[in-house]
Order: C-alpha cells, then sequence, then structure tokens
C-alpha cells in the first residue's frame, strides 16, 4: 500500500491517521533537536571577555535571541526536509500537475502572526535594553574624544592643566575602571567605526558628524580597539589597544601625558614605552604601541606589515630629518609602489615632541 491508500486508478489518497503520526514522530524530533541546539548555543563562548557593565545586557540578549532562533530553525528545517522526503517526485511523474488545493487559511495566520509577535517582543526587548545602556550616570563622565583617519585612531583628553580647555592627545586609550567614559566618535575622511570588542559597544565615525557612545570600564586589563567598517587599503591595520586602569593610575597618566605635551617630563610613560626622552630604547615601544608594524616590516621589531613600504629598505641611508618628515608629512615622498594616503599625516599632534623624536633616533639607528 505505501505511505496512501490506493483507489481503482492508482491515484493516491490522503490517510490522516498515518499522518498524524508523522506529525508527533517531527514534534519529537523537534523538541530534542531544540533543546540541544539551545544547550550548545548556550554554552559556546561567543565573545571576548565582557570588560564593561553595558557587555553583560547585551550579552543576555545574545542569550535570548538564541533561545528563540533555535526552535524557529529547527521548526523550518524539519519541516523541509520532511517534505522533500514526504512529497517528492516519484518516477513517471514529471509532466504532472499537483492537486488543485486551496491551502490552510487558519495556519497561514498562524504562522504569519507568531513571526510577527515574536519579532515585535524582541525588538521591544532590544529596545529597552538599548535605552538602559545609553542612560548618562548620576556621577560625571569622562569626555573622550576620538577621531578616526585612515587607518589610525587618536583620542583626546581635557588637560587638567589647561584651564583654556587645550586637550591632550594620545595614540592609545587611557579610561578608569568605574567611571562612565562618554565617547564622541569623529572622522577626518571616510567612515570608520569606533569598536572595543569587549566593551561590546561600537558606533559609526562619520565625517562631519559627532556620533557618541557611553561605555563604563569594570574590568582592568589591555583589549583590543578596531576599526569595524572596511575603509580602506590599511583598514586591518587601523588597530590600537584600550587600556582599563585603576582611577589614580588614569589620574597619573594624564597628568604625565599633559606635561610630555607641554614639552616637559619623560617621554613614552606607562604603556607607551620607557628608558629616557629620546632614546632608542623608547622609540622602540613608540613603534610598538602605535601598531607601526602592522603596516611596516622593520626587521629589528620582527614586523611582516606590508601595507606600507618596508622601512628596512625604505630609510636605508636616510637621515633623522628625513625619518621625521616621514612621519609628520607622509605625503611629502611617497615610496614607488605606494599610493599616497595610505598613512594618517596626524602623528606630529597624537606623538609628543619626547615620543617622536624617540621614533625617529630608534629608526635612524636600526636602519642605518
Amino acid at each position: 500500500m505505501g505511505l496512501e491508500s490506493q483507489t481503482a486508478e492508482g491515484e493516491a489518497v490522503h490517510n490522516p491517521r498515518r499522518e498524524q503520526g508523522h506529525v508527533g514522530v517531527l514534534v519529537a524530533i523537534g523538541v530534542v533537536a531544540s533543546l540541544l541546539g539551545i544547550g550548545l548555543g548556550l554554552l559556546i563562548d561567543w565573545f571576548p571577555v565582557a570588560a564593561s557593565d553595558e557587555a553583560g545586557p547585551i550579552d543576555t540578549v545574545w542569550d535570548v535571541l538564541v533561545i528563540v532562533s533555535v526552535p524557529v530553525f529547527v521548526l523550518v528545517t524539519t519541516i523541509v526536509l520532511y517534505s522533500v522526503w514526504r512529497f517528492h517526485m516519484i518516477p513517471g511523474e514529471e509532466d504532472l500537475d499537483g492537486p488543485p488545493i486551496h491551502g490552510n487559511t487558519r495556519l497561514e495566520i498562524i504562522w504569519t502572526a507568531i513571526p510577527a509577535i515574536m519579532l515585535v517582543a524582541l525588538c521591544s526587548y532590544a529596545y529597552v535594553v538599548l535605552t538602559d545602556i545609553e542612560e548618562a550616570s548620576a556621577d560625571p563622565a569622562l569626555e573622550v574624544r576620538v577621531v578616526g583617519e585612515q587607518f589610525t585612531w587618536t583620542f583626546y583628553y581635557e588637560n587638567p592643566d589647561d584651564p583654556d580647555g587645550q586637550q591632550v592627545a594620545s595614540p592609545q586609550l587611557y579610561v578608569p575602571l568605574g567611571q562612565q567614559v562618554n565617547f564622541t566618535v569623529q572622522s577626518e575622511d571616510v567612515i570608520h567605526d569606533f569598536w572595543v570588542p569587549a566593551f561590546r559597544m561600537k558606533i559609526d565615525a562619520v565625517r562631519g558628524i559627532d556620533t557618541h557612545i557611553r561605555v563604563t570600564p569594570k574590568r582592568i586589563g589591555e583589549y583590543p580597539v578596531v576599526c569595524a567598517e572596511l575603509c580602506g587599503l590599511g583598514h586591518a591595520a587601523m588597530r590600537q589597544t584600550a587600556h582599563v586602569v585603576s582611577a589614580d593610575e588614569f589620574d597619573s597618566w594624564l597628568n604625565d601625558r599633559a606635561q610630555q605635551a607641554a614639552g616637559g617630563g619623560e617621554a613614552g610613560g606607562g604603556e607607551e614605552g620607557g628608558g629616557e626622552e629620546g632614546s632608542a630604547e623608547n622609540g622602540k615601544a613608540v613603534f610598538t604601541a602605535q601598531g607601526c608594524g602592522g603596516c611596516h616590516a622593520l626587521a629589528d621589531a620582527g614586523t611582516t606589515g606590508g601595507t606600507g613600504p618596508d622601512l628596512d629598505e625604505g630609510l636605508a641611508g636616510k637621515d633623522e630629518a628625513f625619518i621625521e618628515e616621514s612621519i609628520v608629512d607622509p605625503s611629502a615622498q611617497i615610496t614607488e609602489g605606494f599610493q599616497d594616503g595610505i598613512m594618517p599625516p596626524s602623528y606630529g599632534q597624537s606623538l609628543t615632541p619626547a615620543e617622536l623624536d624617540s621614533l625617529v633616533k630608534y629608526l635612524a639607528e636600526v636602519t642605518n
């Protein structure tokens, strides 16, 4: 007999009892597969360590999406596979049309209404979470201006020693533990996207527009800062480091940075280098902290970047004046085979005079 009963003419006739048995099996398979899928989805460590207060609610939203979406995926996949097996064409029926049917209006309403309700509920939940994590703290927030340009980030802080509002620039991001940070994100050229994966928050940097995100760091450590928007040839090298430090350490770093910007103090304190001011040793630390190796090959630093010129070849026989000009005004002379605009022209502002001097001395020493 097969799956259907047959008429005298050999036409298949629907067998409700047999179909109900199939439904029971499909439901059982779907429930087991859904539970296994949800369990696996919740066990997988999808994200890097959570380093901000905002990360927790965002990770919870992800878990809710896994719990809701896995059963939907299992339902659709089970029905499709069952339909392929149950209603597949058999030899000799290639030119036949199926029987004219109206369908099931009630079922169509159900499978339209339920996903719509789920989408509205999930969007409402996500909106509530987003509104909550974007709310300003009652305590004063640290203001940090983030400027993206091909292919680097520069971070600007209010100078504690300058009542006129002169800002302190840093090529590395430093933020204090436990204090909300209000990031004002800008772009000097194309669209970038400021993202610290450990903070979970990200936003586009658009030229001519100020965008904002708020983050409250909760875990001391170092975390990658990346661009999440394809912005050109050097996009992959547009990386810096976010340093979450204690409040006292942050205040000390900011005061040191302000003194360096004014031309005093030692260069490259903290994570950005050590050694004496203007030393080649400190210059290597600056080279590493800036992520220069992401674009340039340099044997002494062990880097192999190919977005920009090989420094061992390009700087061989060059004096310190040429090297400094190449850093602060990279468009002055373009190495053959490379195009203008790959290296950002902002290092003259983001590096302190001492850091720039150290970097120049280091490059001159190791390439000559």
